[in-house]
Order: C-alpha cells, then structure tokens, then sequence
C-alpha cells in the first residue's frame, strides 16, 4: 500500500521529469524518507489535466519497471507522446496539473451476458480492461465521471479498441477490472 506521503513524492518525482524535459529549472531538495517503497512494481498511468480538460494520459497495466523509474518515463511519455496532443509546451507547465493512478492487479471478469456485464462494473471504481484477438483498451475508474452509462462507457471504450461500439453486447470480449489508488496534486 502506498501512502498519501508517497503519493506526493511520486507526484513531485512526475512533476520534475516533465520540468527536465522541457529544461525547466526545478526544485530537487532532497527529501529524507524511506525509499523501498520505489522498488515496488505497479501498474501506474499518469494523467495531466489543463483547465479540467484532459491533456495527456498514458500508462501500463502490467507493470515492466519499478515506480523508481517507472513514473519518471510515463510522466515524460504522457506530457510529450500522447498521439491525441501536441506535445505539452514549457509555457503550459504552470497549467497543468497531474494525477497519477496505482493500479490493482486486473482480474478477470467473468460474465455470461452483455446485461450481466452493464449490471455488474461499479462505476467510478472499476477500471475494465476489453480484448478481443489483437485489440485491447482500457478505461480508468475515472473515466465514468465523463461516461456514467456504463453502455456508453462500454461502446467507447469499444471505439477505443479499434471495435465497433455494439461489440460489448455480443459476448465476444474478453473482460479484466482493477481499482486504482489516485493521487492527484493539490493545487
């Protein structure tokens, strides 16, 4: 279990990277805490919001480098690689906020029917995970905010896989759900 403090720092690690990148002078003051908890291996996305509104979010589920490393090169990878964004400009670093989301180990979710599947994915909790052959996407819990039908969430997210929307409705899917455990900067 990561802490609130944790939390902050990994924050604060995901802050400086980005400042590097964009060659930003940044504030490294050593902080004195114990460490160990960096060596832990999780699946991690990192999201940056600009005046509320999504301006990059890229992640891995299943996690390939400890959060040591690991949140320093998503954050990196959300702020300048995210395809549906221009890479974030140093004069929108003050701007954006950024929200990091731990994620729990997907489970496989087992369900006979489409309505089996809307009835049961608790909103705003269950982050789902959709596969079918080569196609995969997934949506964090945070996304039902945008989309608290969970027919909508399942038709776009979908759309997202590259699938046609009713996809979801045929039982074809492969379906896994994590919860993640949020930290977001307090501005």
């Amino acid at each position: 279990m990561i802490s609130d403090k944790q939390g902050q720092i990994l924050l604060k690690m995901a802050r400086i990277s980005i400042a590097e990148k964009l060659d930003l002078p940044v504030d490294k003051t050593k902080i004195d805490f114990d460490q160990s908890f960096l060596d832990t291996k999780l699946g991690l996305f990192v999201t940056l919001h600009k005046n509320g509104a999504l301006r990059g979010c890229i992640g891995v589920i299943e996690p390939a480098e400890p959060l040591r490393t690991g949140v320093e090169e998503i954050a990196r990878l959300a702020a300048f690689k995210d395809s549906r964004f221009a890479p974030l400009a140093r004069d929108e670093f003050d701007q954006v906020d950024l929200e990091i989301s731990l994620l729990s180990p997907p489970e496989k979710f087992e369900y006979d029917v489409a309505k089996e599947l809307v009835q049961r994915l608790v909103p705003l909790q269950d982050g789902v995970i959709l596969k079918k052959g080569s196609r995969q996407a997934t949506f964090l819990p945070q996304v039902w905010k945008q989309l608290p039908d969970a027919a909508s969430f399942l038709s776009q997210l979908c759309i997202k896989a590259g699938l046609d929307a009713d996809e979801w409705t045929k039982g074809s899917l492969t379906v896994h759900t994590y919860r993640v455990h949020l930290f977001s900067e307090e501005k």
